[in-house]
């Protein structure tokens, strides 16, 4: 979380293959083969390419909402209403824009224009910021005061802002950061609540939920979590029966419409390229939000969205203004908006200046702000006020590769310092924006495409690299449909033209529903999904990063699938076929997991007895339940993300190689009785970079266990 600037005053903070029918699974692939475009080869070309990037715009990785992107605004800052702010934001296609600022919302009164303890700038109020977001075509997202304000405080704003005034604001947090009111020792937000706990916070959503909606039922209240993987995750506080998540979520899941979380790429001596490179992290994390979530809220878990409300590097105070974050924050909003975010909002859209220092040939002003603030660290100041900074052309960037309505879908790149996003948009078009965080090399990538057939026409093609003041065309001939060149620490984008007669828009069918989880055991899962007009039949596909299979087909508007492995997990999603066989787009996605057998002939429970954001120590306990007694067992099990690892154990000995775990009984230890009749129990203190959810499926001797 950002801490304020001074004297400037800124502040704020490998799935296997489903079983199928032979007959059936021949021909979904001959369907797949005869009607779905495939891009044409690509001409022998003189030069290697060094880099391969595959597209499949049959594998939906969701829609892109209208407040995809999004920007942080704050009280304290003297620019937030400049003319100029609203029309770079509309220029950049910017959705929302969040108020009153960070940390300063939990000491802000909307009615006085107050902030108690902070500084308030000239022209910040709230008609002010109102009339700004209209002006850049942004809905705004508001942090109701937790810390200092009331339920009914609250309320009153919603009033104001949706009765009295007329402005339709959808989306409210309770608080910002209250994980960080001193619960857990570490105390930066103001909360005067005497019980600082998250059991008093889940109270407290309820009652301004109740409160806030009596006024406007059609308003969207957010929860603040906190983000798995990174602290206070996992810590349980004195007096807590569980951390900060699994405390809140089950109190609050039947009130709220969203939850709030923040990600920043580090802190300290973090460089450019580590910030860059950790945002692979940042797709685990944001999986467990929906974890949990799904399992707190059960069938309510589909109403509820994940808004990323604060996101930058944060890395120490330099490398924040220099091309590198630029092409952190293009790879962050599409990471994030990819994995099932419905708003990403930078930290911030003015900061001030920080620490100075010569990034990539030019200043760094260690300044976590889109738009230059104008301010000075000693003797160096930054550019006019409102000078746009290398992350808001990373931002402007993704909105040469969609826009609301759009379609995101699965692009898997075989370097690691070229990342690769696509679009199919509304009108059949596709959309890749590449990523290439070398910054010295340019890279030669090859495109290749499942389920798209690019027309003979040239992509329009644009850039921002080094020498370019802005987003820039590039011009024809300088790039192909099937190869591309990206300068050095660059972004490009390319939109490519469907051949005539082929890709979604040539369907009759019209694009289904996302499909729901109707029932799963461990072996099976029942979808089911609303139909599409002009659609004679459904394929389900399985998506496999970039690659996708057909596990399901109907003529109906459900399916079950079968042979699943217990435990697994599958993320599918469904397309539609007209009567002449051509597919629609997909879906957006649905991700399950299989259970466990409930009458398996063992049973183990794995129970993590504390944990502290990146460690942990754990019992699992396991049972026979046959009737024959066990000598000499083994219990393997798979880590659910990387990262996860045991550091140390005790009464069994222990050994992995990747994400796979065995655990054998210690020499000497004696058998398991049948029936039940006694257990077995080991431990160990493990390690996790990232998220940590509980491995899905044990096995004792190779065979499936239930749980508990």
């Amino acid at each position: 979380m950002p801490r304020p600037h001074r004297p400037a005053r800124p502040a704020g903070t490998g799935l296997r293959p489903l079983a199928r029918g032979a007959a059936v699974l021949a021909a979904s692939l001959a369907l797949l083969a005869s009607l779905v475009g495939v891009a044409p080869a690509a001409p022998q070309e003189a030069d290697e390419a060094d880099v391969g990037v595959q597209v499949n715009a049959q594998a939906s990785l969701g829609t892109l909402s209208g407040t995809a992107r999004g920007v942080n605004t704050a009280i304290w800052d003297a620019h937030m209403n400049d003319p100029e702010v609203a029309d770079l934001m509309k220029a950049a296609d910017v959705g929302a824009m969040r108020y009153p600022g960070g940390s300063y919302a939990d000491i802000y009164h909307w009615e006085t224009h107050t902030a108690p303890g902070g500084y308030v700038a000239p022209g910040t109020g709230f008609d002010s910021f109102m009339a700004t977001a209209r002006a850049a075509g942004a809905q705004p997202i508001l942090i109701a005061n937790y810390g200092s304000g009331t339920a009914e405080e609250a309320a009153g704003w919603v009033r104001y802002a949706n009765v009295t005034k007329g402005y339709d604001a959808k989306y409210w947090e309770i608080g910002n950061e209250i994980y960080g009111n001193g619960h857990y020792g570490s105390g930066w937000e103001h909360d005067d609540h005497e019980d600082k706990s998250p059991r008093e916070y889940a109270r407290q959503v309820r009652a301004y939920a109740a409160a806030m909606k009596a006024v406007d039922p059609t308003v969207k209240i957010g929860a603040v979590l906190t983000t798995p993987g990174e602290w206070p995750d996992g810590v349980v506080g004195t007096g807590d029966s569980g951390d900060w998540n699994h405390t809140v979520l089950p109190e609050v899941a039947d009130v709220i419409d969203f939850v709030s979380v923040h990600w920043y790429a580090g802190g300290g001596d973090t460089t450019a390229e580590d910030a860059l490179a950790r945002l692979a992290k940042l797709p685990g994390e944001l999986r467990e939000v929906r974890s949990q979530i799904d399992r707190f809220a059960g069938a309510d878990s589909r109403d509820i969205a994940i808004a990323l409300t604060e996101i930058n590097t944060n890395t120490g105070g330099s490398r924040l203004t220099a091309r590198p974050n630029g092409l952190f924050a293009a790879d962050a909003f599409m990471t994030a908006l990819e994995n099932g975010v419905f708003a990403v909002d930078w930290w911030n859209t003015h900061n001030g200046a920080g620490q100075i220092t010569t990034v990539d040939g030019e200043t760094d002003y260690g300044d976590m702000g889109m738009l230059s603030s104008g301010a000075c660290t000693g003797d160096v100041c930054e550019p006019a006020p409102n000078t746009p900074f290398h992350p808001y052309y990373g931002m402007k960037m993704t909105s040469e590769l969609g826009t609301a309505g759009d379609t995101m879908v699965a692009a898997e790149s075989t370097a690691q310092d070229v990342s690769a996003h696509a679009v199919l948009r509304r009108d059949g078009r596709l959309s890749v924006m590449l990523v290439n965080k070398d910054p010295d090399t340019p890279r030669t990538v090859d495109l290749d495409y499942a389920g798209f057939t690019p027309s003979a026409t040239s992509p329009r093609v644009t850039r921002y690299a080094r020498g370019d003041s802005d987003i820039t065309d590039v011009a024809d001939g300088e790039a192909s449909a099937s190869r591309v060149t990206v300068p050095p620490y660059a972004l490009l984008t390319v939109t490519l033209e469907p051949r005539a007669g082929t890709g979604p828009g040539a369907s009759a069918a019209g694009t289904p529903g996302t499909p729901r989880l109707d029932m799963a055991t461990d072996t099976t899962a029942r979808l089911s999904w609303a139909a599409a007009a002009g659609a004679t039949r459904y394929l389900v596909l399985e998506r496999d990063g970039a690659h996708t299979r057909v596990v399901g087909e109907a003529t109906g508007t459900s399916v079950t699938l079968r042979n699943l492995p217990p435990g697994s997990t599958h993320t599918v999603n469904v397309l539609a076929a007209d009567a002449s066989g051509r597919l629609s787009a997909p879906s957006s996605p649905l991700t399950l997991t299989t259970g466990t057998p409930s009458d398996a002939a063992c049973a183990v429970s794995y129970h993590r007895d504390t944990s502290w954001g990146n460690g942990f120590v754990a019992t699992v306990t396991v049972r026979n339940l046959s009737d024959t007694p066990i000598t000499g067992w083994t219990v393997d099990w798979d880590w659910p993300t990387e990262g996860q690892s045991v550091s140390s154990s005790w009464s069994a000995t222990f050994h992995q190689v990747g994400s796979h775990m065995r655990v054998t009984a210690s020499e000497g230890a004696g058998p398991l009785a049948p029936d039940g009749g006694s257990a077995a129990s080991f431990g160990f203190v493990g390690a996790n970079d990232g998220p940590n959810p509980d491995p899905t499926a044990f096995r004792l001797n190779g065979t499936v266990c239930s749980s508990g």
